[in-house]
C-alpha cells in the first residue's frame, strides 16, 4: 500500500505515519519541513507549502490513497487535488465534527453547516463551514473515492492541542483541582492511536462516506474523565467547582463547555466502530500521555489555569 500523508510530522499527522509504517505500507509525507525532521529516517520526503499553493513536489508520482491531516481551507484542498489529478486512488480528509456545529447527537447524516467561501479566515465561526466546503470540494472531484474522517476531540502522546494533556498532568500532580464546569458535563475524546487505525482501515477496505471518529467507547463524564486520569497517575485529586472569570481564565479552557454546547460531546462513532474504529481505554490513554508528558518535562501548555490562578479560582471558590 503506498500512501502520500500532506502533513505527517506532528500529532494525528505523526501517529498515522507511525502505524501506517508499523503495518508495512509505503509512506511518503509532503510538508513544509519545519518539523520532525529527525522523524522516520528513509521516509521520502517532497517539500512544499500548502500555504503558498507550492506543490511542484508533488508533480511526479503515484498512491493508492492520499491522506490529508493539513487540509482546512478549500484553496489548500483545490491546489493539492489539482496537483495529484488521478494519481491517487483515494482521497480521505481528515475533517472535524464542527462540520455539524452544534447539532445534538449527530451523526454521519445530519445536516451539515452550510459550506464557507466568502473567507478562508479561520476562526470559532468559520472553521466548520470551511470544513464542510472542504468535503464537498473533494467529494465533487473523487466521488466514491473520497472518505471523510470526522474526530471529535483527540488525545493522545504528542498532542499539540493539550486539552486533555491538561487534565492528565493536574491530576498526577493531585491535591486540590479547581473545576471551571459541572462534574456531570459529557466528555468524548478518542485515542489518536484508535483515530490511525481507522483511517488506514477505511483505506484498506476502500470505504467511501463519512465516518465519525469519537471515543472512548462509554459514555463518561468530565468527573469520570478527571478520575480515569487520576487511576493512571495513582492519585487521589479533590476536583472543586470554582467560577470563571474571564480576567481569572482568559484562556479557552480545555474540554469545559456550557451545558448547551454539551450535545457536542454526544455524538455516534456507530458506524466507525462498524467500520473498525478500536477504542483505547481512557485509563490506558491517560498513562501513556502522563508518560510522554513527563519525558518532554512537561513543559507549559498554554490552556487551562496556570497554577497562580488555579490558586486564585481556590481561594475564591
Amino acid at each position: 500500500m503506498r500512501i502520500l500523508i500532506l502533513g505527517g510530522t506532528e500529532f494525528i499527522g505523526r501517529t498515522i505515519a507511525e502505524t501506517a509504517l508499523a503495518d508495512g505500507a509505503d509512506v511518503t509525507l509532503f510538508g513544509r519541513g519545519r518539523t520532525g525532521t529527525d522523524l522516520f529516517p528513509g521516509v521520502p520526503r517532497l517539500i512544499g507549502d500548502r500555504d503558498t499553493g507550492d506543490y511542484a513536489a508533488l508533480a511526479d508520482g503515484s498512491w493508492d490513497a492520499v491522506v490529508d491531516v493539513s487540509g482546512y481551507v478549500p484553496s489548500q484542498v483545490g491546489r493539492a487535488m489539482d496537483a495529484l489529478g488521478s494519481r491517487v486512488g483515494r482521497y480521505l480528509f481528515v475533517s472535524s465534527q464542527a462540520v455539524y456545529g452544534a447539532t445534538p447527537g449527530a451523526g454521519e447524516d445530519t445536516p451539515r453547516l452550510a459550506p464557507e467561501r466568502g473567507t478562508e479566515e479561520i476562526g470559532g465561526d468559520t472553521y466548520g463551514p470551511l470544513k464542510v466546503a472542504c468535503e464537498d470540494d473533494i467529494r465533487a472531484r473523487y466521488g466514491e473515492r473520497a472518505t471523510f474522517v470526522r474526530p471529535g476531540v483527540v488525545a493522545g502522546p504528542y498532542d499539540n492541542q493539550h486539552g486533555f494533556t491538561y487534565w492528565v498532568r493536574r491530576a498526577a500532580h493531585g491535591g486540590r483541582i479547581a473545576l471551571p464546569g459541572r462534574p456531570e458535563q459529557p466528555v468524548q475524546v478518542v485515542d489518536v492511536r484508535d483515530l490511525a487505525r481507522l483511517v488506514l482501515r477505511l483505506i484498506a477496505d476502500e470505504r467511501p462516506g463519512a465516518f465519525n471518529a469519537n471515543g472512548p467507547a462509554d459514555p463518561v463524564t468530565l468527573a469520570e474523565l478527571i478520575a480515569a486520569c487520576a487511576a493512571a497517575a495513582g492519585t487521589t485529586p479533590e476536583p472543586e467547582l470554582v467560577p470563571v472569570r474571564a480576567d481569572a481564565a482568559p484562556r479557552f479552557f480545555p474540554l469545559v463547555r456550557p451545558e448547551e454546547k454539551w450535545p457536542m460531546f454526544r455524538r455516534s462513532a456507530a458506524r466507525a466502530r462498524a467500520a473498525g474504529l478500536t477504542a483505547t481505554p481512557l485509563v490506558r490513554t491517560a498513562a501513556d500521555v502522563l508518560a510522554w508528558d513527563r519525558d518532554r518535562g512537561e513543559p507549559p501548555l498554554g490552556v487551562g489555569f496556570t497554577a497562580e490562578e488555579e490558586r486564585a479560582a481556590l481561594a475564591g471558590a
